[in-house]
């Protein structure tokens, strides 16, 4: 088993390379096979095929990236800490063209779990934000919209680099998609003061629970706050 893990792990790395190295970002099995010296039998057997071999490359590039995030600093600020993390994406992106777009850009065949990993932790950062109070919008709607637009943001410099360098573009559309989500700590006049202490109270049980209700009873109270943050039944947010 350590010999058939041991070999995974370089397959891998040598698809991850041709990977880099390609002007088409595409990889040959035959020439990850010779690198490291077994027939494509064996790649076959490892992986199924070679779209079973970019899903490991992709999910691989995962656990690259979750070892970046957790590396950051992380600040007693929650929205501080997603400002950074914007930052930190693109930065990944930049140093790692190919990889990137294998990892979030749609592909139909693919199992990868690697974009919807990425905005778990995403999503972590800002139960954080809704917890002081930082947050308009539920964690998992807002985690779609910031991702997406890192995510947008990304591939156009990659395909773009000449249009899409300078790191203003990027924070423009960072302030732009966090105006959207992000609120004051404070109250604000136009805001629903109901829904966003159902948001604070929600995220709060989810960081820290309570030993004060029966699991039940906290089922009970969490779907009645998800009720109060979603709004009524056919209510567009």
């Amino acid at each position: 088993m350590a010999g058939a893990e041991s070999l995974r792990a370089a397959m891998i790395e040598a698809a991850e390379k041709q990977l880099a190295s390609s002007s088409d970002n595409d990889i040959a099995t035959r020439a990850v096979c010779e690198a490291v010296g077994v027939t494509q039998p064996v790649l076959y057997r490892l992986f199924g095929d070679k779209r079973g071999l970019l899903d490991a490359v992709a999910d691989h590039g995962y656990e690259r990236y979750a070892a970046l995030k957790a590396a950051q600093e992380q600040t007693a600020d929650p929205v501080t800490d997603l400002r950074a993390g914007w930052d930190g994406h693109m930065a990944f992106a930049r140093e790692n063209p190919a990889l990137y777009q294998l990892m979030f850009t749609p592909r139909p065949w693919s199992h990868s779990t690697a974009r919807d990993r990425v905005s778990d932790l995403l999503e972590a950062t800002l139960v954080r934000c809704a917890a002081i109070g930082a947050l308009k919008v539920e964690p998992p709607v807002a985690a779609r919209l910031i991702l997406s637009a890192s995510v947008g943001t990304a591939l156009d410099h990659i395909a773009s680099p000449e249009r899409f360098d300078d790191p203003v573009v990027s924070h423009r559309m960072r302030d732009a998609v966090f105006a959207h989500v992000l609120s004051e700590t404070t109250t604000r006049d136009d805001g629903d003061p109901l829904r966003e202490a159902a948001l604070r109270l929600r995220a709060q049980l989810g960081l820290a629970g309570t030993g004060a209700l029966e699991p039940v009873e906290t089922a009970l109270l969490l779907r009645w706050l998800d009720r109060i943050t979603q709004g009524a039944p056919g209510t567009v947010r």
